[in-house]
Protein backbone atom coordinates (compact mmCIF):
# COMPACT_ATOMS: atom_id res chain seq x y z
CA UNK A 1 0.00 0.00 0.00
CA UNK A 2 1.41 3.44 -0.88
CA UNK A 3 2.63 5.50 2.04
CA UNK A 4 0.04 7.88 3.45
CA UNK A 5 1.31 11.28 4.54
CA UNK A 6 -1.09 13.13 6.79
CA UNK A 7 -0.83 16.90 7.04
CA UNK A 8 -1.81 18.76 10.18
CA UNK A 9 -2.64 22.44 9.82
CA UNK A 10 -2.92 24.91 12.65
CA UNK A 11 -3.85 28.56 12.70
CA UNK A 12 -1.12 30.74 14.17
CA UNK A 13 -3.26 33.44 15.73
CA UNK A 14 -2.04 37.01 15.85
CA UNK A 15 -3.72 40.13 17.14
CA UNK A 16 -4.90 41.15 13.69
CA UNK A 17 -5.52 37.74 12.09
CA UNK A 18 -9.30 37.64 12.40
CA UNK A 19 -9.47 41.17 11.05
CA UNK A 20 -7.55 40.18 7.94
CA UNK A 21 -9.25 36.97 6.90
CA UNK A 22 -12.71 37.52 5.49
CA UNK A 23 -12.86 34.46 3.22
CA UNK A 24 -11.25 31.05 3.23
CA UNK A 25 -10.00 29.98 6.65
CA UNK A 26 -11.45 32.14 9.40
CA UNK A 27 -10.41 29.99 12.36
CA UNK A 28 -8.64 26.67 12.85
CA UNK A 29 -7.77 25.14 16.20
CA UNK A 30 -6.02 22.04 17.46
CA UNK A 31 -9.43 20.54 18.30
CA UNK A 32 -10.59 20.53 14.66
CA UNK A 33 -10.78 17.11 13.04
CA UNK A 34 -7.76 16.62 10.79
CA UNK A 35 -9.69 15.56 7.70
CA UNK A 36 -10.28 16.80 4.16
CA UNK A 37 -13.38 18.80 3.27
CA UNK A 38 -15.22 18.43 -0.05
CA UNK A 39 -17.61 21.00 -1.48
CA UNK A 40 -18.81 22.13 -4.88
CA UNK A 41 -19.37 25.65 -6.13
CA UNK A 42 -20.89 26.01 -9.59
CA UNK A 43 -18.55 24.24 -12.07
CA UNK A 44 -15.81 23.38 -9.58
CA UNK A 45 -15.50 20.82 -6.80
CA UNK A 46 -12.72 21.23 -4.26
CA UNK A 47 -11.02 19.05 -1.67
CA UNK A 48 -9.28 21.22 0.93
CA UNK A 49 -7.31 20.66 4.12
CA UNK A 50 -7.88 22.45 7.40
CA UNK A 51 -5.79 25.37 6.17
CA UNK A 52 -8.07 25.89 3.19
CA UNK A 53 -5.34 24.74 0.80
CA UNK A 54 -6.56 22.85 -2.26
CA UNK A 55 -5.57 19.19 -2.27
CA UNK A 56 -7.53 18.35 -5.41
CA UNK A 57 -9.99 19.92 -7.83
CA UNK A 58 -12.52 18.70 -10.37
CA UNK A 59 -14.05 20.93 -13.05
CA UNK A 60 -17.19 20.33 -15.09
CA UNK A 61 -18.48 22.21 -18.12
CA UNK A 62 -21.84 22.67 -16.39
CA UNK A 63 -22.85 24.43 -13.18
CA UNK A 64 -24.04 22.76 -10.03
CA UNK A 65 -24.52 23.97 -6.49
CA UNK A 66 -26.07 20.73 -5.34
CA UNK A 67 -24.96 17.21 -4.40
CA UNK A 68 -21.46 15.81 -4.80
CA UNK A 69 -19.98 12.52 -3.52
CA UNK A 70 -16.40 11.28 -3.49
CA UNK A 71 -16.58 7.52 -3.99
CA UNK A 72 -14.17 5.04 -2.43
CA UNK A 73 -12.48 4.40 -5.78
CA UNK A 74 -11.65 8.10 -6.18
CA UNK A 75 -14.42 8.86 -8.66
CA UNK A 76 -16.60 11.93 -8.18
CA UNK A 77 -20.39 11.72 -8.58
CA UNK A 78 -22.27 14.99 -8.88
CA UNK A 79 -25.53 16.62 -9.89
CA UNK A 80 -25.27 19.28 -12.57
CA UNK A 81 -27.45 21.48 -14.72
CA UNK A 82 -28.96 19.73 -17.73
CA UNK A 83 -28.49 21.03 -21.25
CA UNK A 84 -32.18 20.26 -21.76
CA UNK A 85 -34.55 22.91 -20.42
CA UNK A 86 -37.46 21.58 -18.36
CA UNK A 87 -40.56 23.66 -17.75
CA UNK A 88 -40.95 22.06 -14.31
CA UNK A 89 -40.49 24.87 -11.79
CA UNK A 90 -38.52 23.55 -8.82
CA UNK A 91 -35.71 25.60 -7.34
CA UNK A 92 -32.87 23.13 -7.19
CA UNK A 93 -33.60 21.28 -10.42
CA UNK A 94 -30.51 19.87 -12.06
CA UNK A 95 -31.47 17.21 -14.58
CA UNK A 96 -28.02 15.79 -15.18
CA UNK A 97 -25.76 13.35 -13.37
CA UNK A 98 -22.02 13.19 -13.98
CA UNK A 99 -19.27 10.79 -12.95
CA UNK A 100 -15.62 11.88 -13.13
CA UNK A 101 -12.50 9.92 -12.31
CA UNK A 102 -9.80 11.29 -10.01
CA UNK A 103 -8.04 12.88 -12.98
CA UNK A 104 -11.16 14.84 -13.95
CA UNK A 105 -12.04 12.72 -17.00
CA UNK A 106 -15.80 12.44 -17.54
CA UNK A 107 -16.64 8.71 -17.37
CA UNK A 108 -20.43 8.84 -17.56
CA UNK A 109 -23.29 11.31 -17.71
CA UNK A 110 -27.06 10.96 -17.77
CA UNK A 111 -29.81 13.44 -18.59
CA UNK A 112 -33.15 13.15 -16.82
CA UNK A 113 -34.83 16.36 -17.85
CA UNK A 114 -37.76 17.26 -20.07
CA UNK A 115 -41.18 18.85 -19.66
CA UNK A 116 -42.64 15.72 -18.05
CA UNK A 117 -39.92 14.92 -15.49
CA UNK A 118 -36.67 16.27 -14.04
CA UNK A 119 -34.03 15.24 -11.52
CA UNK A 120 -33.54 17.76 -8.73
CA UNK A 121 -31.58 18.36 -5.52
CA UNK A 122 -30.19 15.01 -4.41
CA UNK A 123 -28.64 11.76 -5.55
CA UNK A 124 -27.13 8.89 -3.57
CA UNK A 125 -24.60 6.22 -4.69
CA UNK A 126 -25.84 2.77 -3.66
CA UNK A 127 -23.53 -0.10 -2.62
CA UNK A 128 -24.52 -2.11 -5.73
CA UNK A 129 -23.25 0.63 -8.08
CA UNK A 130 -26.69 2.01 -8.85
CA UNK A 131 -27.75 5.56 -8.00
CA UNK A 132 -30.82 6.89 -6.23
CA UNK A 133 -32.07 10.24 -7.43
CA UNK A 134 -34.82 12.64 -6.45
CA UNK A 135 -37.05 13.59 -9.36
CA UNK A 136 -40.42 15.15 -10.09
CA UNK A 137 -42.98 14.32 -12.74
CA UNK A 138 -46.06 16.28 -13.80
CA UNK A 139 -49.64 15.42 -12.89
CA UNK A 140 -52.22 17.13 -15.05
CA UNK A 141 -55.01 19.12 -13.42
CA UNK A 142 -57.39 16.24 -14.09
CA UNK A 143 -55.02 13.70 -12.57
CA UNK A 144 -54.52 15.86 -9.48
CA UNK A 145 -58.25 16.34 -8.97
CA UNK A 146 -58.76 12.59 -9.35
CA UNK A 147 -56.30 12.16 -6.47
CA UNK A 148 -58.49 14.43 -4.33
CA UNK A 149 -56.63 17.71 -4.71
CA UNK A 150 -58.87 20.68 -4.01
CA UNK A 151 -59.24 22.45 -7.40
CA UNK A 152 -58.82 25.82 -5.67
CA UNK A 153 -55.30 24.66 -4.76
CA UNK A 154 -54.30 24.21 -8.40
CA UNK A 155 -53.59 27.78 -9.57
CA UNK A 156 -51.00 26.49 -12.06
CA UNK A 157 -53.34 23.73 -13.35
CA UNK A 158 -50.88 20.94 -12.61
CA UNK A 159 -49.21 19.27 -9.61
CA UNK A 160 -45.78 17.69 -9.18
CA UNK A 161 -45.46 14.06 -8.22
CA UNK A 162 -42.22 13.60 -6.26
CA UNK A 163 -40.28 10.45 -7.09
CA UNK A 164 -37.36 8.42 -5.78
CA UNK A 165 -35.82 6.62 -8.73
CA UNK A 166 -33.02 4.04 -8.79
CA UNK A 167 -30.99 3.97 -11.98
CA UNK A 168 -28.37 1.54 -13.24
CA UNK A 169 -25.70 3.38 -15.26
CA UNK A 170 -24.98 1.91 -18.69
CA UNK A 171 -22.63 2.95 -21.45
CA UNK A 172 -21.23 6.48 -21.31
CA UNK A 173 -24.50 8.44 -21.17
CA UNK A 174 -27.41 6.08 -20.54
CA UNK A 175 -29.09 4.36 -17.60
CA UNK A 176 -31.84 1.87 -16.85
CA UNK A 177 -34.56 2.70 -14.34
CA UNK A 178 -34.66 -0.38 -12.12
CA UNK A 179 -36.88 0.83 -9.24
CA UNK A 180 -39.09 3.77 -8.40
CA UNK A 181 -41.37 5.17 -5.71
CA UNK A 182 -44.02 7.86 -6.31
CA UNK A 183 -45.86 10.08 -3.87
CA UNK A 184 -49.00 9.86 -6.02
CA UNK A 185 -49.40 6.23 -4.93
CA UNK A 186 -49.54 7.10 -1.22
CA UNK A 187 -52.14 9.85 -0.94
CA UNK A 188 -54.92 10.38 1.58
CA UNK A 189 -57.48 13.22 1.46
CA UNK A 190 -60.65 14.27 3.22
CA UNK A 191 -61.87 16.76 0.61
CA UNK A 192 -63.68 14.67 -2.02
CA UNK A 193 -65.57 11.58 -0.85
CA UNK A 194 -66.09 10.42 -4.42
CA UNK A 195 -62.43 9.53 -4.77
CA UNK A 196 -60.99 6.15 -3.76
CA UNK A 197 -58.34 7.66 -1.47
CA UNK A 198 -60.88 9.59 0.61
CA UNK A 199 -60.45 8.94 4.32
CA UNK A 200 -59.52 10.18 7.76
CA UNK A 201 -56.15 11.90 7.48
CA UNK A 202 -55.39 11.59 11.19
CA UNK A 203 -55.97 7.82 11.08
CA UNK A 204 -53.70 7.28 8.06
CA UNK A 205 -50.27 8.70 8.90
CA UNK A 206 -48.71 6.21 6.49
CA UNK A 207 -50.02 8.40 3.66
CA UNK A 208 -49.64 12.03 2.57
CA UNK A 209 -52.47 14.56 2.75
CA UNK A 210 -52.53 15.98 -0.76
CA UNK A 211 -54.25 19.18 0.41
CA UNK A 212 -51.87 20.09 3.22
CA UNK A 213 -49.82 23.16 2.32
CA UNK A 214 -47.73 23.74 5.41
CA UNK A 215 -46.77 27.38 5.65
CA UNK A 216 -46.56 27.87 1.88
CA UNK A 217 -49.08 28.97 -0.70
CA UNK A 218 -50.57 26.60 -3.25
CA UNK A 219 -48.21 25.87 -6.15
CA UNK A 220 -47.45 22.90 -8.36
CA UNK A 221 -44.35 22.31 -6.24
CA UNK A 222 -46.39 21.42 -3.13
CA UNK A 223 -43.77 19.25 -1.39
CA UNK A 224 -40.31 20.38 -2.54
CA UNK A 225 -38.34 17.25 -1.68
CA UNK A 226 -34.74 18.33 -1.12
CA UNK A 227 -32.89 15.15 -0.16
CA UNK A 228 -32.96 11.36 -0.18
CA UNK A 229 -30.45 9.27 1.77
CA UNK A 230 -30.06 5.51 2.14
CA UNK A 231 -29.44 3.06 4.98
CA UNK A 232 -27.85 -0.13 3.67
CA UNK A 233 -28.35 -2.07 6.92
CA UNK A 234 -32.10 -1.40 7.03
CA UNK A 235 -32.56 -1.10 3.24
CA UNK A 236 -34.58 2.06 3.85
CA UNK A 237 -34.64 5.55 2.34
CA UNK A 238 -35.15 8.80 4.22
CA UNK A 239 -36.80 11.64 2.30
CA UNK A 240 -36.99 15.32 3.27
CA UNK A 241 -39.77 17.67 2.17
CA UNK A 242 -39.05 21.33 2.78
CA UNK A 243 -42.54 22.74 2.30
CA UNK A 244 -44.25 20.20 4.56
CA UNK A 245 -41.43 20.41 7.16
CA UNK A 246 -41.21 16.64 7.60
CA UNK A 247 -39.03 13.72 6.70
CA UNK A 248 -40.27 10.24 5.80
CA UNK A 249 -38.73 6.77 5.85
CA UNK A 250 -39.79 4.26 3.21
CA UNK A 251 -38.87 0.66 2.39
CA UNK A 252 -36.41 0.09 -0.47
CA UNK A 253 -36.73 -3.71 -0.42
CA UNK A 254 -39.95 -3.62 -2.42
CA UNK A 255 -40.35 -4.19 -6.12
CA UNK A 256 -41.53 -1.20 -8.13
CA UNK A 257 -44.98 -2.76 -8.25
CA UNK A 258 -45.02 -3.26 -4.46
CA UNK A 259 -43.74 0.30 -3.93
CA UNK A 260 -46.99 1.54 -5.51
CA UNK A 261 -49.07 -0.37 -2.94
CA UNK A 262 -49.38 -0.83 0.81
CA UNK A 263 -48.13 -4.42 0.91
CA UNK A 264 -44.90 -6.28 0.24
CA UNK A 265 -41.26 -5.71 1.03
CA UNK A 266 -39.28 -6.57 4.14
CA UNK A 267 -41.54 -4.46 6.33
CA UNK A 268 -44.77 -5.60 4.66
CA UNK A 269 -46.05 -2.07 4.07
CA UNK A 270 -45.18 -1.67 0.43
CA UNK A 271 -44.31 1.94 -0.35
CA UNK A 272 -46.31 3.46 2.50
CA UNK A 273 -44.51 5.67 4.98
CA UNK A 274 -42.84 3.60 7.72
CA UNK A 275 -41.98 6.60 9.89
CA UNK A 276 -42.34 10.37 9.72
CA UNK A 277 -41.20 13.19 11.97
CA UNK A 278 -41.08 16.95 12.20
CA UNK A 279 -44.59 18.31 11.75
CA UNK A 280 -47.56 16.25 13.01
CA UNK A 281 -49.99 18.92 11.78
CA UNK A 282 -49.35 17.47 8.30
CA UNK A 283 -51.36 14.39 9.31
CA UNK A 284 -53.84 16.16 11.62
CA UNK A 285 -52.13 15.24 14.87
CA UNK A 286 -51.27 18.01 17.30
CA UNK A 287 -51.01 21.74 16.70
CA UNK A 288 -48.39 24.16 15.47
CA UNK A 289 -46.92 24.03 18.99
CA UNK A 290 -45.87 20.43 18.25
CA UNK A 291 -43.98 21.33 15.07
CA UNK A 292 -40.23 20.68 15.33
CA UNK A 293 -38.90 21.10 11.79
CA UNK A 294 -39.10 24.19 9.59
CA UNK A 295 -37.91 23.82 6.01
CA UNK A 296 -35.20 21.30 7.00
CA UNK A 297 -32.44 19.80 4.88
CA UNK A 298 -30.36 16.62 4.78
CA UNK A 299 -31.89 14.21 7.29
CA UNK A 300 -29.71 11.11 7.28
CA UNK A 301 -28.69 8.18 9.45
CA UNK A 302 -25.39 8.60 11.26
CA UNK A 303 -23.16 5.90 9.82
CA UNK A 304 -21.92 2.83 11.72
CA UNK A 305 -18.67 3.42 13.58
CA UNK A 306 -19.43 7.06 14.36
CA UNK A 307 -20.64 8.51 17.66
CA UNK A 308 -24.45 8.19 17.91
CA UNK A 309 -24.49 5.73 15.00
CA UNK A 310 -28.02 4.92 13.86
CA UNK A 311 -29.53 8.17 15.04
CA UNK A 312 -30.90 10.62 12.47
CA UNK A 313 -29.15 13.96 12.06
CA UNK A 314 -30.96 16.82 10.35
CA UNK A 315 -30.29 20.50 9.67
CA UNK A 316 -33.38 22.35 10.88
CA UNK A 317 -33.34 25.57 8.85
CA UNK A 318 -35.98 27.34 10.93
CA UNK A 319 -37.60 28.86 7.85
CA UNK A 320 -41.13 30.08 8.55
CA UNK A 321 -40.90 30.56 12.29
CA UNK A 322 -40.37 33.74 14.27
CA UNK A 323 -37.67 34.46 15.14
CA UNK A 324 -35.86 32.65 12.34
CA UNK A 325 -32.88 30.57 13.47
CA UNK A 326 -31.32 27.23 12.56
CA UNK A 327 -30.45 24.13 14.57
CA UNK A 328 -28.79 20.75 14.27
CA UNK A 329 -30.90 17.86 15.62
CA UNK A 330 -30.13 14.25 16.41
CA UNK A 331 -33.16 12.04 17.01
CA UNK A 332 -33.76 8.37 17.79
CA UNK A 333 -36.90 7.00 16.11
CA UNK A 334 -38.71 4.66 18.53
CA UNK A 335 -38.50 1.11 17.20
CA UNK A 336 -39.35 -2.38 18.44
CA UNK A 337 -36.54 -3.86 16.33
CA UNK A 338 -34.17 -2.08 13.94
CA UNK A 339 -36.23 -0.53 11.17
CA UNK A 340 -39.60 -1.46 12.67
CA UNK A 341 -40.92 1.80 14.06
CA UNK A 342 -43.43 2.03 16.88
CA UNK A 343 -46.50 4.24 16.64
CA UNK A 344 -49.50 4.79 18.91
CA UNK A 345 -52.76 5.61 17.12
CA UNK A 346 -54.19 9.11 17.55
CA UNK A 347 -50.81 10.56 18.47
CA UNK A 348 -47.82 11.98 16.64
CA UNK A 349 -44.72 9.95 15.90
CA UNK A 350 -42.08 10.15 18.62
CA UNK A 351 -39.81 11.30 19.98
CA UNK A 352 -41.41 14.46 21.36
CA UNK A 353 -38.00 16.18 21.36
CA UNK A 354 -34.58 15.60 19.78
CA UNK A 355 -31.85 13.78 21.70
CA UNK A 356 -29.38 16.52 20.78
CA UNK A 357 -29.80 20.15 19.75
CA UNK A 358 -27.17 22.59 18.59
CA UNK A 359 -28.06 26.23 18.18
CA UNK A 360 -25.99 29.37 18.60
CA UNK A 361 -25.72 30.97 22.07
CA UNK A 362 -27.67 33.83 20.50
CA UNK A 363 -30.00 31.66 18.44
CA UNK A 364 -30.52 34.12 15.57
CA UNK A 365 -26.74 34.29 14.96
CA UNK A 366 -26.99 30.87 13.27
CA UNK A 367 -29.49 30.85 10.41
CA UNK A 368 -29.72 29.63 6.85
CA UNK A 369 -32.98 30.22 5.02
CA UNK A 370 -32.32 27.20 2.77
CA UNK A 371 -29.70 24.63 1.69
CA UNK A 372 -27.29 23.42 4.47
CA UNK A 373 -26.18 20.22 6.22
CA UNK A 374 -24.68 18.67 9.32
CA UNK A 375 -22.22 15.76 9.48
CA UNK A 376 -21.13 13.68 12.47
CA UNK A 377 -17.35 13.26 12.59
CA UNK A 378 -15.51 10.31 14.11
CA UNK A 379 -13.86 12.37 16.86
CA UNK A 380 -17.24 13.58 18.16
CA UNK A 381 -17.18 16.93 16.34
CA UNK A 382 -19.94 17.99 13.93
CA UNK A 383 -19.31 19.68 10.57
CA UNK A 384 -22.03 22.21 9.72
CA UNK A 385 -22.70 23.98 6.44
CA UNK A 386 -24.64 27.28 6.59
CA UNK A 387 -25.59 26.99 2.95
CA UNK A 388 -27.11 30.41 2.32
CA UNK A 389 -23.99 32.10 3.71
CA UNK A 390 -21.45 29.82 2.02
CA UNK A 391 -19.97 29.06 5.43
CA UNK A 392 -18.67 25.77 6.87
CA UNK A 393 -17.81 25.41 10.52
CA UNK A 394 -17.02 22.61 12.95
CA UNK A 395 -18.10 22.32 16.57
CA UNK A 396 -16.68 20.10 19.29
CA UNK A 397 -18.50 18.16 22.00
CA UNK A 398 -18.75 21.37 24.04
CA UNK A 399 -20.49 23.05 21.07
CA UNK A 400 -17.54 25.41 20.64
CA UNK A 401 -16.52 26.38 17.10
CA UNK A 402 -13.10 24.84 16.39
CA UNK A 403 -12.86 25.46 12.62
CA UNK A 404 -14.52 27.89 10.22
CA UNK A 405 -14.29 28.44 6.47
CA UNK A 406 -16.09 30.85 4.12
CA UNK A 407 -16.44 29.89 0.46
CA UNK A 408 -14.40 32.43 -1.55
CA UNK A 409 -16.21 31.64 -4.82
CA UNK A 410 -19.20 33.67 -5.94
CA UNK A 411 -22.00 32.09 -7.96
CA UNK A 412 -20.90 34.19 -10.93
CA UNK A 413 -17.54 32.41 -10.88
CA UNK A 414 -15.57 35.33 -9.46
CA UNK A 415 -12.87 34.32 -6.99
CA UNK A 416 -12.83 36.70 -4.05
CA UNK A 417 -9.69 38.35 -2.74
CA UNK A 418 -8.72 38.06 0.89
CA UNK A 419 -10.24 41.10 2.55
CA UNK A 420 -13.37 41.16 0.35
CA UNK A 421 -16.73 41.22 2.08
CA UNK A 422 -18.48 37.89 1.34
CA UNK A 423 -21.84 39.24 2.51
CA UNK A 424 -22.24 41.32 -0.65
CA UNK A 425 -21.94 38.35 -3.05
CA UNK A 426 -23.75 35.04 -3.46
CA UNK A 427 -21.43 32.20 -2.46
CA UNK A 428 -23.97 29.55 -1.48
CA UNK A 429 -23.09 25.92 -0.73
CA UNK A 430 -25.56 23.04 -0.83
CA UNK A 431 -23.56 20.76 1.48
CA UNK A 432 -20.04 19.90 2.50
CA UNK A 433 -18.49 16.66 3.69
CA UNK A 434 -15.31 15.96 5.65
CA UNK A 435 -13.43 12.73 4.90
CA UNK A 436 -10.88 10.92 7.04
CA UNK A 437 -7.33 10.99 5.66
CA UNK A 438 -7.51 7.19 5.60
CA UNK A 439 -10.58 7.18 3.32
CA UNK A 440 -10.02 4.65 0.53
CA UNK A 441 -10.30 7.28 -2.24
CA UNK A 442 -7.00 8.83 -1.08
CA UNK A 443 -4.89 5.66 -1.27
CA UNK A 444 -1.96 6.28 -3.60
CA UNK A 445 -3.12 9.82 -4.48
CA UNK A 446 -0.98 12.92 -4.52
CA UNK A 447 -2.45 15.16 -1.84
CA UNK A 448 0.30 17.73 -1.70
CA UNK A 449 -1.35 21.00 -0.65
CA UNK A 450 -1.62 23.75 -3.23
CA UNK A 451 -2.67 27.35 -2.76
CA UNK A 452 -5.93 28.41 -1.12
CA UNK A 453 -8.76 29.24 -3.51
CA UNK A 454 -8.99 32.95 -2.67
CA UNK A 455 -6.72 35.54 -4.28
CA UNK A 456 -4.03 37.17 -2.18
CA UNK A 457 -4.37 34.54 0.58
CA UNK A 458 -3.00 35.08 4.06
CA UNK A 459 -0.18 32.56 3.66
CA UNK A 460 1.03 33.13 7.20
CA UNK A 461 -2.29 32.00 8.63
CA UNK A 462 -1.48 28.29 8.59
CA UNK A 463 1.60 26.28 9.29
CA UNK A 464 1.97 22.85 7.71
CA UNK A 465 3.48 20.31 10.08
CA UNK A 466 4.40 17.21 8.11
CA UNK A 467 4.68 14.01 10.08
CA UNK A 468 7.35 12.76 7.72
CA UNK A 469 10.92 14.13 7.49
CA UNK A 470 10.51 16.71 10.26
CA UNK A 471 13.57 18.38 11.70
CA UNK A 472 12.58 19.02 15.29
CA UNK A 473 15.11 20.72 17.55
CA UNK A 474 15.55 19.65 21.17
CA UNK A 475 12.86 16.96 21.04
CA UNK A 476 13.05 13.20 21.13
CA UNK A 477 10.55 10.42 21.82
CA UNK A 478 11.73 7.06 23.08
CA UNK A 479 11.21 4.29 22.62
CA UNK A 480 9.34 4.51 19.34
CA UNK A 481 7.79 1.99 18.67
CA UNK A 482 6.57 2.03 22.26
CA UNK A 483 5.03 -0.72 24.37
CA UNK A 484 4.23 0.97 27.70
CA UNK A 485 6.04 4.17 28.72
CA UNK A 486 6.85 6.86 26.16
CA UNK A 487 9.53 9.30 27.28
CA UNK A 488 9.46 12.87 25.98
CA UNK A 489 12.79 14.65 26.05
CA UNK A 490 12.72 18.38 25.32
CA UNK A 491 14.39 21.57 26.50
CA UNK A 492 11.07 23.37 26.11
CA UNK A 493 8.49 23.81 28.83
CA UNK A 494 5.99 21.00 28.31
CA UNK A 495 2.37 22.14 28.68
CA UNK A 496 0.41 19.11 27.55
CA UNK A 497 0.36 16.17 25.15
CA UNK A 498 -2.48 14.75 23.08
CA UNK A 499 -2.56 11.52 21.10
CA UNK A 500 -4.89 10.99 18.14
CA UNK A 501 -5.83 7.93 16.13
CA UNK A 502 -5.29 7.99 12.36
CA UNK A 503 -8.97 8.96 12.06
CA UNK A 504 -8.39 12.04 14.18
CA UNK A 505 -10.04 10.79 17.39
CA UNK A 506 -8.47 12.01 20.64
CA UNK A 507 -7.49 8.84 22.57
CA UNK A 508 -5.12 10.17 25.25
CA UNK A 509 -4.09 13.43 26.89
CA UNK A 510 -1.90 14.51 29.77
CA UNK A 511 -0.47 17.71 31.23
CA UNK A 512 3.17 18.46 32.07
CA UNK A 513 4.12 14.76 32.04
CA UNK A 514 7.30 13.71 30.24
CA UNK A 515 6.81 9.99 30.93
CA UNK A 516 3.39 8.92 29.69
CA UNK A 517 1.85 5.49 30.16
CA UNK A 518 0.35 4.14 26.92
CA UNK A 519 -0.17 0.53 27.93
CA UNK A 520 -3.95 0.84 27.54
CA UNK A 521 -3.72 1.93 23.90
CA UNK A 522 -4.33 -0.68 21.24
CA UNK A 523 -1.46 -1.52 18.92
CA UNK A 524 -1.27 0.68 15.85
CA UNK A 525 -0.14 4.03 14.45
CA UNK A 526 -0.96 7.27 16.27
CA UNK A 527 -0.08 10.95 16.12
CA UNK A 528 1.20 12.69 19.22
CA UNK A 529 0.74 16.44 19.51
CA UNK A 530 3.15 18.08 21.93
CA UNK A 531 2.32 21.55 23.23
CA UNK A 532 5.23 23.60 24.54
CA UNK A 533 5.55 27.20 25.64
CA UNK A 534 6.71 28.13 22.13
CA UNK A 535 5.14 25.81 19.59
CA UNK A 536 3.06 22.73 18.82
CA UNK A 537 4.84 19.71 17.35
CA UNK A 538 3.17 16.67 15.81
CA UNK A 539 4.95 13.35 15.35
CA UNK A 540 4.02 9.82 14.43
CA UNK A 541 4.34 7.05 17.02
CA UNK A 542 3.82 3.30 16.79
CA UNK A 543 2.23 1.40 19.67
CA UNK A 544 3.19 -2.27 19.88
Amino acid sequence: MPRLIILFCFILFSSNFNGQNTVGIISNTANAYAGYTLFTSEKNTYLINNCGEVLHKWTSTTNSSKTVYLLENGNLLRNSISSSTSTIQIAGKTGRLELFNWDNALLWSFEYSDDSHVNHHDIFPLPNGNILMVAASVLTETEAINLGRDPSLLPEHELYNEQIIEIQPTGSNTANIVWEWNTKDHIIQDFDNTKSNFGNVSQNPQRLNINYLGSSTATSNWMHVNSAQYNAVLNQIIISTRKLSEFYIIDHSTTTAEAATSTGGTYQKGGDILYRWGNPVAYNQGTSANQQLYGQHYPHWIAPGLPDAGKIMVFNNGFGRTPAYSQIFKITPPASTPGVYTYTSNTSYGPLNPDYIYEAPVSTDFYSVNLSSGQQLVNGNILITIGALGTIFEIDSNKDIVWKYINPLSSSGVIMTQGDDPSIVTNVLFRSHKYAPTYAAFTGRNLAPGNPIESNPNTGACQILKTENQTLLNLSLSPNPVKDILKISTSKTLIKTEIYSVLGKLVFKSTHEKNINLQNLKAGMYFIKIFSDETIITKKIIKI
